[in-house]
Order: C-alpha cells, then sequence, then structure tokens
C-alpha cells in the first residue's frame, strides 16, 4: 500500500486526506497552532519536522510515496521546505494552490506586503478596524494604538494586544456574507485588514465590504515554489492518481 503525507491546516487537506485514505496509506500532518482543530479522519501528527532536512528525514524514514503540499496560501516556508525536503528524499510532491480572490467592480482595496504596512497606511484618524488575521499577523497594530480593533480568530488571543480599544471574538468559520456584513455593521467597522485566502469560507467580508463601502487593505499571497499543483481537491486527486499509479516512478530515482 503506498504511503502518503498530507501537510495540512486547511479544509482542503482534510477532505483531501480523506479522499487519499481509499488510495493509500494517509498520515496528516498539523503544524499545532490551533489548540482544538477539527477531527481530520485519519491518523494525524502534530508539530513540525526540523525544516526541510528533517522532513527529508521523515520521507526517508516512513517510505512516503508521495507528499502533499495543502497548506494554507500564507505558509510560504512550510511550501518551500516541502518541495527541498522532496528532493533530498527523491519523493514525488505536488501540491494545492488555492486560487485567490480577484477584485471585482465595487471593491476598494489597497493591496499591501505585510500587516505592519496595514496598520501604518491605516492612517492618522482613528478607524474601527476589523482584523481577519492569524494570531501571529497581530502585533504591528500595537504601533497604531489610536484605532479601534474588531478581532476574530479561532483560538484566544495570547496575549492580548497592547492597545486601549480592542472586542475580540471567537468563531470558526465558514462564515456568510450576510453574517459578516452583519459583524460589520454592528461595530461600525470602516476599514478590514486580511490575507487574501481565496476560497468561498471567508469571503463573506470581502462580499460585504464591497456593498459596504469598506476599505479592505489585503496583504499580497507569498511567492510559493514550483510544484506540480491543482487548485481543487479534485485536480490534486487526479494528480495523484497518476503518481500512486502502478509502475509509476518516485521522482529522483
Amino acid at each position: 500500500m503506498k504511503r502518503i503525507l498530507v501537510l495540512g491546516g486547511t479544509a482542503e487537506a482534510r477532505q483531501l486526506a480523506g479522499k487519499l485514505a481509499l488510495r493509500g496509506e494517509v498520515t496528516l500532518s498539523l503544524a499545532g497552532r490551533t489548540e482544538n482543530p477539527v477531527a481530520q479522519g485519519v491518523p494525524v501528527r502534530v508539530g513540525g519536522f526540523g525544516g526541510a532536512k528533517g522532513l527529508a528525514a521523515y520521507l526517508r524514514d516512513h517510505r512516503i510515496d508521495l507528499l502533499v503540499d495543502a497548506t494554507h496560501p500564507y505558509a510560504a516556508q512550510i511550501s518551500v521546505n516541502a518541495a527541498e525536503a522532496a528532493r533530498l528524499a527523491g519523493v514525488s510532491a505536488i501540491a494545492l494552490h488555492r486560487l485567490a480572490w480577484e477584485r471585482v467592480s465595487g471593491d476598494r482595496w489597497t493591496l499591501v506586503e505585510d500587516a505592519a504596512e496595514a496598520a501604518e497606511l491605516l492612517g492618522d484618524r482613528p478607524r474601527k478596524v476589523f482584523l481577519a488575521l492569524g494570531r501571529q499577523e497581530l502585533a504591528p497594530f500595537e504601533d497604531a494604538r489610536h484605532h479601534s480593533y474588531l478581532i476574530r480568530s479561532v483560538d484566544p488571543v495570547e496575549p492580548r494586544l497592547s492597545v486601549p480599544d480592542a472586542t475580540y471574538i471567537l468563531a470558526r468559520g465558514p462564515f456568510s456574507e450576510a453574517n459578516d456584513r452583519a459583524l460589520l455593521e454592528t461595530h461600525g467597522i470602516d476599514a478590514i485588514v486580511s490575507k487574501n485566502s481565496g476560497g468561498p469560507a471567508t469571503y463573506g467580508k470581502i462580499a460585504a465590504a464591497r456593498e459596504l463601502g469598506i476599505e479592505v487593505f489585503l496583504i499580497r499571497r507569498p511567492p510559493l515554489p514550483h510544484l506540480p499543483c491543482g487548485t481543487s481537491v479534485e485536480e490534486v486527486l487526479h494528480l495523484a492518481d497518476h503518481l500512486l499509479a502502478p509502475g509509476a516512478e518516485k521522482r529522483g530515482e
């Protein structure tokens, strides 16, 4: 039976792992940043590998036949490590690259490189800002203390931001446009800071912002390594079936 390692943390990774379990022996790897991840349905390992060399050692030691990178579009370092580890171990690797959101008529987007640039561009006038970011990206907003912040996260933000006015909401997506519109209106939001995560699960705030005329500071996606990739679970499964077919050679052999 073929052995498959899926690097996860996304809904697509969970779906992929479940479908790949019909094709081989699957392990789903999670970074461990979420305290209470949803049930995955396949064997799970939690924690890092120790960089590309550590992951390559894992691939060799566990005789992995296929590595699938289905991490978040902004988990760039993990993706770089995955591509390098596959090369070092001579293991076939594929990736799921979720399509980014595209600007449409009515969107008020300001593209920024990172959270620090977004915090600076919010300006000197006090604003009510919805921070739709991971806990690790919030620190730069402590330098923009004159704004009021609404922060939604899966896990509690600890320690909390050192700012005078911040409201915290614990919630796990998907989030509908109607619910996000109500959230934005209730809190009087006039700016959003978000990653361009792509997909429908968190697009509600983008659509609601468009309807309400709210400015969105959208963090650009990082470049990702070149691996055979698909933009959907179905496309990645097709790639996997080709590589797992009898007679298919491992990369590097």
